[in-house]
């Protein structure tokens, strides 16, 4: 059987604008995507942007809407200070900082930035489990 992967897909107003976010503002690799999508590899995982009204007539569901929706994107990161470094890089390419990088209830070290769609993302470190790829090492 082949390897699953998942793929985490966007809706977005501007698909240039987001792209440019997510390679300059994240640094996430861009891998040969179609016109009217891009997709970055993110190790076991893939990040799909697309026109939020494809996305959603693809659904069959309405575009329109904004606010909470249930679900935060979580990058997770080895340290206290890339969580800080990977924020202001964030910001520096045009996210909102929602909650500054500060310890966290659960003993790790977070914060929140919203991207220039407004998707909600947690940038965060835990000192207890590391919940990325295994090193080959």
């Amino acid at each position: 059987m082949k390897p699953r992967i998942s793929m985490v897909s966007l809706g977005v107003k501007d698909l240039e604008k987001s792209i440019t976010f997510y390679q300059n503002g994240l640094g996430f690799p861009k891998i040969s995507s179609p016109p009217a999508v891009a997709f970055f590899d993110l190790n076991g995982t893939w990040l799909g942007l697309c026109v939020r009204e494809a996305l959603a007539k693809d659904a069959t569901v309405s575009s329109e809407g904004e606010g909470y929706t249930g679900i935060n994107l979580a990058h997770n990161v080895a340290s206290e200070e890339e969580v800080d470094a990977v924020i202001n890089q964030a910001l520096k390419a045009g996210a909102t900082l929602i909650k500054p990088a500060q310890k966290a209830h659960w003993g790790g070290y977070h914060g929140y930035f919203s991207d220039p769609d407004g998707h909600l993302w947690e940038v965060a470190y835990n000192p207890f489990a590391w919940v990325g790829p295994k090193d080959d090492d």
